[in-house]
Order: structure tokens, then C-alpha cells, then sequence
């Protein structure tokens, strides 16, 4: 408990340094590199929409696959989340 004026501005002090020990440990978890795929960042929206335009120009699968922009795999995830958005 703080009797006096005093000890308030010490405890003042402690916290005060304490905030800015937790705020640089914030900074450098908001600057840290994440690992894996980045759902829906601007390249994977613009090679998804690639893939859309081709699909509904009567391209199959594999002819888009062919053009070797994305992998066979990638076409079939961007075939289920076209037709999960087509559904709502």
C-alpha cells in the first residue's frame, strides 16, 4: 500500500519500466517473420482470381495446372473455395 507521495512516484517509476520493457517485447513479436501460407494476401487473391477467370472461361483443371502458374494441388483448393463462395 502507498503512504506517501513518495512512494507513489516510485511505484510510478517501476511501472513505468516495466510498460516500456513489455512494449519492446510487443514490437518484436509484431515484427517477427510467420512461416507457412498467408491466406488470402494480395498474391494468393490475385493468382485465386487468375484461376477464377480461367475456370469459368471452360478451362479444365488440368489445362490450367498446365500452364504452370500454380500446382495441381493449389487448383483444386481454389476449385472448393470457388464453389464454397458460389454456394453463399
Amino acid at each position: 500500500m502507498i503512504d506517501n507521495l513518495e512512494a507513489a512516484l516510485m511505484y510510478i517509476k517501476e511501472l513505468e519500466i516495466e510498460n516500456k520493457a513489455l512494449r519492446e517485447e510487443l514490437d518484436s513479436y509484431k515484427s517477427r517473420n510467420h512461416a507457412g501460407r498467408k491466406k488470402h494476401d494480395d498474391t494468393w487473391l490475385a493468382s485465386y482470381n487468375d484461376f477464377v477467370l480461367k475456370y469459368e472461361g471452360g478451362m479444365t483443371i488440368m489445362e490450367i495446372v498446365a500452364q504452370g502458374n500454380i500446382s495441381r494441388r493449389t487448383a483444386y483448393r481454389y476449385k472448393s473455395y470457388y464453389e464454397q463462395v458460389s454456394k453463399n
